[in-house]
Protein backbone atom coordinates (compact mmCIF):
# COMPACT_ATOMS: atom_id res chain seq x y z
CA UNK A 1 0.00 0.00 0.00
CA UNK A 2 1.28 3.53 -0.70
CA UNK A 3 2.56 5.62 2.18
CA UNK A 4 -0.47 7.95 2.10
CA UNK A 5 -3.56 5.88 1.25
CA UNK A 6 -7.09 7.19 0.90
CA UNK A 7 -10.18 5.80 2.57
CA UNK A 8 -13.21 6.24 0.35
CA UNK A 9 -16.87 5.56 1.05
CA UNK A 10 -18.96 4.74 -2.04
CA UNK A 11 -22.72 4.39 -2.42
CA UNK A 12 -24.11 2.41 -5.34
CA UNK A 13 -27.60 3.77 -5.89
CA UNK A 14 -30.34 4.49 -8.36
CA UNK A 15 -32.30 7.70 -8.54
CA UNK A 16 -34.98 8.48 -11.07
CA UNK A 17 -34.10 5.33 -13.04
CA UNK A 18 -30.40 6.19 -13.34
CA UNK A 19 -27.38 4.72 -11.56
CA UNK A 20 -25.21 7.03 -9.47
CA UNK A 21 -22.08 6.44 -7.44
CA UNK A 22 -21.41 9.30 -5.03
CA UNK A 23 -18.28 9.03 -2.96
CA UNK A 24 -16.54 10.66 -0.03
CA UNK A 25 -12.92 10.23 0.95
CA UNK A 26 -10.04 11.33 3.05
CA UNK A 27 -6.33 10.65 3.15
CA UNK A 28 -5.01 8.50 5.97
CA UNK A 29 -1.68 9.02 7.74
CA UNK A 30 -0.90 5.31 7.23
CA UNK A 31 -2.47 2.14 5.88
CA UNK A 32 -5.08 0.29 7.92
CA UNK A 33 -3.39 -2.72 9.59
CA UNK A 34 -3.87 -6.00 7.70
CA UNK A 35 -6.39 -7.62 10.05
CA UNK A 36 -8.17 -4.40 11.06
CA UNK A 37 -11.22 -2.65 9.68
CA UNK A 38 -11.59 1.09 8.95
CA UNK A 39 -12.92 1.76 12.47
CA UNK A 40 -13.90 5.28 13.46
CA UNK A 41 -12.53 6.86 10.29
CA UNK A 42 -14.70 4.52 8.22
CA UNK A 43 -17.72 5.52 10.29
CA UNK A 44 -16.93 9.21 9.74
CA UNK A 45 -16.58 8.81 5.96
CA UNK A 46 -19.77 6.76 5.71
CA UNK A 47 -21.69 9.32 7.76
CA UNK A 48 -20.53 12.23 5.61
CA UNK A 49 -21.48 10.34 2.46
CA UNK A 50 -24.88 9.34 3.83
CA UNK A 51 -25.66 12.95 4.78
CA UNK A 52 -24.88 14.00 1.19
CA UNK A 53 -27.13 11.19 -0.08
CA UNK A 54 -29.90 12.28 2.29
CA UNK A 55 -29.67 15.81 0.87
CA UNK A 56 -29.82 14.36 -2.64
CA UNK A 57 -33.15 12.67 -1.86
CA UNK A 58 -34.90 15.98 -2.60
CA UNK A 59 -34.26 15.26 -6.28
CA UNK A 60 -36.28 12.04 -6.25
CA UNK A 61 -36.56 8.64 -4.58
CA UNK A 62 -33.34 6.74 -3.91
CA UNK A 63 -32.84 3.00 -4.12
CA UNK A 64 -29.86 0.79 -3.28
CA UNK A 65 -28.51 -0.52 -6.55
CA UNK A 66 -26.50 -3.47 -5.24
CA UNK A 67 -28.40 -4.81 -2.21
CA UNK A 68 -25.99 -5.40 0.70
CA UNK A 69 -23.03 -4.28 -1.44
CA UNK A 70 -24.47 -0.81 -1.97
CA UNK A 71 -22.38 0.92 0.71
CA UNK A 72 -18.66 0.24 0.39
CA UNK A 73 -15.42 1.46 1.91
CA UNK A 74 -12.17 1.07 0.02
CA UNK A 75 -8.62 1.91 0.97
CA UNK A 76 -6.74 2.92 -2.18
CA UNK A 77 -3.26 4.18 -2.93
CA UNK A 78 -3.19 7.85 -3.87
CA UNK A 79 -2.00 7.00 -7.40
CA UNK A 80 -5.36 5.33 -8.18
CA UNK A 81 -7.48 8.38 -7.37
CA UNK A 82 -6.96 10.61 -10.37
CA UNK A 83 -7.61 8.33 -13.34
CA UNK A 84 -8.41 4.75 -12.39
CA UNK A 85 -11.09 5.46 -9.77
CA UNK A 86 -13.09 7.79 -12.05
CA UNK A 87 -12.85 5.20 -14.86
CA UNK A 88 -14.09 2.41 -12.55
CA UNK A 89 -16.93 4.65 -11.37
CA UNK A 90 -17.93 5.53 -14.95
CA UNK A 91 -17.88 1.87 -15.97
CA UNK A 92 -20.20 0.92 -13.08
CA UNK A 93 -22.60 3.76 -13.92
CA UNK A 94 -22.67 2.56 -17.54
CA UNK A 95 -23.06 -1.18 -16.93
CA UNK A 96 -24.09 -1.76 -13.28
CA UNK A 97 -21.60 -4.61 -12.86
CA UNK A 98 -21.04 -4.52 -9.09
CA UNK A 99 -18.77 -7.58 -9.00
CA UNK A 100 -16.69 -6.01 -11.76
CA UNK A 101 -16.43 -2.75 -9.82
CA UNK A 102 -15.32 -4.62 -6.71
CA UNK A 103 -12.68 -6.55 -8.69
CA UNK A 104 -11.44 -3.33 -10.28
CA UNK A 105 -11.11 -1.58 -6.92
CA UNK A 106 -9.11 -4.51 -5.58
CA UNK A 107 -6.92 -4.55 -8.71
CA UNK A 108 -6.10 -0.91 -8.03
CA UNK A 109 -4.47 -2.06 -4.81
CA UNK A 110 -7.49 -1.53 -2.64
CA UNK A 111 -8.85 -3.31 0.38
CA UNK A 112 -12.62 -3.38 0.30
CA UNK A 113 -15.39 -3.65 2.90
CA UNK A 114 -19.16 -3.53 2.69
CA UNK A 115 -21.05 -1.78 5.48
CA UNK A 116 -24.20 -3.11 7.06
CA UNK A 117 -26.35 -2.42 10.05
CA UNK A 118 -28.47 -4.97 11.84
CA UNK A 119 -31.34 -3.83 14.02
CA UNK A 120 -29.98 -2.71 17.42
CA UNK A 121 -26.40 -3.57 16.46
CA UNK A 122 -23.40 -1.37 15.64
CA UNK A 123 -22.26 -0.67 12.11
CA UNK A 124 -20.51 -3.76 10.75
CA UNK A 125 -17.66 -4.01 8.24
CA UNK A 126 -17.52 -7.14 6.06
CA UNK A 127 -14.30 -7.60 4.06
CA UNK A 128 -14.83 -8.33 0.37
CA UNK A 129 -12.19 -10.71 -0.93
Amino acid sequence: MASAPYLIALALLEQNGRRALPLQGRSLPESIPAEADPGAEGHAQALELLVRIWQRSEDGPLRRAAADSSLLLVELPMEALMEQLPAAKAAWIANGDTAGLQRRLQELGGRLWSLSLEHRSPLHYSPIV
